[in-house]
């Protein structure tokens, strides 16, 4: 039997099993025509169709494995593999098409054209195919002039000159497009206009574009990641959460070459897992921090590594779009992926991302929220050799010694009632996962964790492992350092806003920032704005961190890297 056909049945999906419809398209459709009607944009638009992605979108694009070596055949087989697999089943049911799909140029009526090389009977039969099993449609298209491939756009011509969102979006509604996914190269910037103006304005206009269509359209961004690095980072990540339901913030992952098929994948994982986990502010229900592609399964990673990719993503409510040959995913693999209580955790309404617990060279600790009152915890080894874990009521947050919870591991399904501590061996890059259900006596979760410090991109210290070069971690008595696991990374967010470690807390001194007796004075009490920053109540200042050494207290400026922090539960605004 083939890893094919041995597959076949590892979810016990028949081959002729569809994803049933649902009303819910018509209450999208409703959503969208009235955001059109009333001329709706920003956060009233956004609440309008915030269920276009209730949940974190799931599915399958062909980039990271095919790249642009494609056909309508390629894209087909793979939407049928998603059913024979029974992943579409378990929610990967949006089979999108990547870059390099059209042609380079536009006819002289100004139309686009897909490349009847790849698409001999055109885009529309595809769609139409796709559907037919069940599934959803996507397509991509770019906010410059030519896409990243070099193919035809739909922004301005370099120089200025006419869009074309509207009537690509109204192409794309033509065929059955159910997600837009916009990139965001050669983006015309006109003179006297900064690059974070341009990329708004293309993108509100493709958001009003797709408003207009009377097709509900699942929108994906990509603007905030041609700003990684830049000090805008962090306005547009506050900016694209009004035009689309989710966004790439950064580095794309590490794509499969044939040619180097063993090239080893897992720091592109971790290193899109770092930049991400720190911008849970920026999500909510029906908008989503996006990562980028789920790999697990593919060459280039381990089974271990794709498990540790699945339990990461999910704890970050992150999307989860498949790009792999999936008809070459091994039973192992598609059991991994298909985990209906990884899943679960990823797809929970509440939504929240996880908090950094803890993080050492060698591991993180998370813990997220769930909508039923439950929480997810997870430890990611990343280190070379197995790792015992053990982690106490106490170590989650729960205070009273008669705290017990049950517990369940998710990927081996055991599971324990009235536990004090949870435990596992976990093997060299691999990630466990846990569902616990704390008992009454464990009472209020307090909300601590981690204080980091975001920095603007991987920096030249190649001793420490890519969370710890993107990230510092705030450390009592009050100096920023590379994170170490230790108590005095720990820190509680008490509700009055005031930080609290070892039992004291971080107050401003002049233009310091120290560590003193708790007493809810003003100069203790701090509150954290979207884009990161630590303002003091007393004198409305910023906490400020270099990448080593001692903190400081400063006029707070605009997207300044010394001053964006990430806290513990600060997911959901």
């Amino acid at each position: 039997m083939t890893s094919q056909q041995s597959s076949l049945s590892v979810l016990h999906v028949p081959a002729s099993s569809r994803i049933p419809a649902t009303r819910r398209r018509f209450a999208l459709l409703a959503a969208v025509l009235l955001s059109s009607l009333l001329g709706w944009t920003g956060s009233d638009a956004r609440a309008a169709t915030a269920t276009l992605a209730a949940t974190p979108p799931m599915g399958w694009n062909d980039w990271a494995h095919y790249q642009c070596d494609y056909t309508a055949a390629t894209i087909l087989a793979n939407a049928r593999a998603l059913v024979r697999t029974g992943l579409a089943a378990r929610g990967y049911d949006t089979v999108t098409i990547d870059d390099c799909w059209m042609l380079k140029t536009r006819d002289s009526q100004g139309n686009l054209h897909p490349n009847p090389r790849l698409f001999p009977q055109g885009m529309k039969p595809v769609a139409a195919a796709i559907h037919a099993l069940g599934l959803k449609f996507g397509i991509y298209e770019d906010a410059g002039s030519e896409t990243c491939g070099r193919f035809a756009g739909s922004g301005e011509p370099q120089g200025g000159g006419q869009a074309h969102f509207l009537a690509d979006a109204r192409l794309f509604a033509s065929w059955g497009v159910d997600y837009l996914k916009l990139d965001g190269c050669n983006v015309y910037v006109p003179k006297g206009e900064s690059q974070n103006d341009a990329y708004r304005a293309a993108y509100r206009a493709e958001s009003r574009a797709l408003a207009q269509v009377g097709r509900p359209i699942v929108f994906s961004e990509s603007a905030p990641a041609y700003f990684q690095g830049q000090p805008s980072w962090y306005a547009v990540l506050g900016w694209v959460r009004g035009y689309g339901q989710l966004w790439r913030e950064g580095t794309d992952m590490a794509n499969y070459h044939g040619k180097t098929a063993t090239h080893e994948r897992f720091a592109s994982v971790l290193w899109n897992y770092s930049y991400n986990l720190p911008l849970g502010r920026f999500q909510t229900p029906g908008n989503w921090d996006d990562p980028d592609f789920i790999i697990g399964g593919d060459t280039g990673m381990t089974l271990a590594e794709s498990r540790s990719q699945l339990a990461l993503w999910a704890m970050m409510s992150a999307p989860l779009i498949l790009s792999s040959d999936i008809d070459r995913l091994t039973p192992a693999a598609v059991r991994i992926l298909g985990n209906r209580a990884v899943l679960s955790v990823d797809q929970d309404s509440l939504g929240r991302m996880a908090t950094l617990l803890r993080r050492s060279a060698a591991s993180d600790v998370l813990v997220k929220p769930l909508h039923d009152g439950g929480y997810a915890v997870a430890e990611l080894n990343r280190s070379v050799a197995a790792l015992p874990a053990r982690l106490t009521a106490a170590d989650l947050g729960f205070r009273p010694a008669a705290c017990r919870f049950d517990a369940r591991n998710l990927w081996s399904g055991g599971h324990q009632t009235g536990v004090t501590a949870l435990r596992a061996d976990i093997a060299s890059h691999d990630t466990v996962i846990w569902t616990i259900r704390p008992n009454a006596a464990c009472g209020t979760r307090a909300r601590i964790g981690t204080i980091t410090r975001v920095l603007p991109g991987p920096n030249d210290d190649e001793t420490h492992p890519p969370a710890s070069r993107y990230t510092r971690c705030l450390a009592a008595p009050g100096a920023v350092r590379h994170c170490t696991g230790s108590a005095a990374d720990s820190w509680e967010v008490m509700p009055d806003g005031a930080l609290r470690s070892g039992g004291k807390c971080l107050a401003q001194m002049g233009g310091r920032a120290v560590l003193t007796a708790c007493d809810s004075a003003a100069d203790q009490l701090w509150r954290h704005d979207l884009p990161g920053r630590l303002i003091n109540s007393a004198s409305h200042q910023c906490l400020t961190g270099a990448t080593h050494g001692e903190l400081s207290v400063a006029a707070c400026g605009d997207d300044l890297q010394s001053q964006i922090w990430a806290l513990p539960d600060d997911s959901g605004r």
